[in-house]
Order: structure tokens, then C-alpha cells, then sequence
């Protein structure tokens, strides 16, 4: 999904929130668990608190337990979407000036391979404002179980009741 406003965790949430209706929900039919690697700064960060509370109104909302788990510092070159879909789409838009949100939908769109990737790229109009707190009395709130190895980067968020 590509934004028009600010990548924040509630975009990055958003975008899940949008895959899982769009394609999930038929290919993973009856799942109970989502699985989310992730980096470790930015929208979808580590200490981002914003993060883990879109992502428990994503599992209250979806009924699924999601387990996140980041992968440490400096080691983003080991996220599997970097060699298997963002290489893809280097070569297809190389030498394509990227002169407008249009051109750049279509170039992301057009990307397949003889394997069977295919991408598929929405726009996003949604504002997403940044700066957002999280105070600790809603940390408290969250149903959040952290793993026995390095808890504060894996953790499995279940849904609340209602």
C-alpha cells in the first residue's frame, strides 16, 4: 500500500488490516494466528508504542493472535521481502522516472515474475497524524505476552474480550 500522508504505525497497521481483508481471509481461511516480522525502528518499531495498540485493535478486531517479532539492529538486510520482492521491483522500474503517484501504482502492479509473484498496489488517502502518545495506563490495557527470548522484540498480542 502506498500513502499519501505520514508512515506511522497506524499506516503500517492499516496496510495489514487491508491485506488480510483483501487477500488473507481467502488464502488463510479459519486462521487463528498471524505471524508479523518486522524491523526493528520506524512505524513498526520496537519501543513504538503505537504499534502494539493499532495491532491489539487489529487482533480484538480480527479475533487473531498476532506474534511479532523483530528482527535486531543492523540486520534488515536478512528481511526475506528485501531479496524476494523489493529486487523485483527495482528492475522493473529501472530507468522509469517516477514522475507521479499514478506512474508509480502502475510500475508496483505490473511487477510478476516466471515464479508467480505477483504485487499488488493501492493508494492509501487516509491521513495518518504523527506524534500520537500512548499513555502507560493503555499500555497496561494491552494483551500483550512477551516471549521468553528477547521479550521486548517477540511478543504475541491476543485479542481482548469485548
Amino acid at each position: 500500500m502506498w500513502g499519501v500522508d505520514h508512515d506511522t504505525a497506524s499506516f503500517a497497521v492499516e496496510s495489514i488490516r487491508r491485506w488480510g481483508n483483501a487477500v488473507g481471509k481467502t488464502w488463510y481461511k479459519g486462521a487463528r494466528e498471524l505471524l508479523i516480522t518486522s524491523d526493528g525502528g520506524g512505524s513498526n518499531g520496537v519501543r513504538n508504542r503505537l504499534w502494539k495498540k493499532e495491532l491489539q485493535r487489529l487482533s480484538t478486531e480480527t479475533q487473531l493472535s498476532i506474534t511479532v517479532t523483530h528482527l535486531p539492529p543492523a540486520t534488515s538486510k536478512w528481511n526475506k521481502i528485501e531479496h524476494r520482492l523489493f529486487s523485483y521491483i527495482s528492475i522493473n522500474w529501472r530507468a522509469r522516472p517516477l514522475i507521479s503517484l499514478e506512474t508509480i501504482i502502475e510500475l508496483l502492479s505490473s511487477t510478476t515474475t516466471k515464479q508467480g509473484l505477483t504485487v499488488r498496489a493501492v493508494v492509501d488517502q487516509n491521513s495518518y497524524p504523527t506524534g500520537v502518545k500512548v499513555p502507560d495506563a493503555e499500555m497496561n490495557l494491552l494483551n500483550i505476552t512477551r516471549n521468553t527470548f528477547h521479550g521486548d522484540w517477540n511478543y504475541t498480542i491476543k485479542p481482548q474480550n469485548a
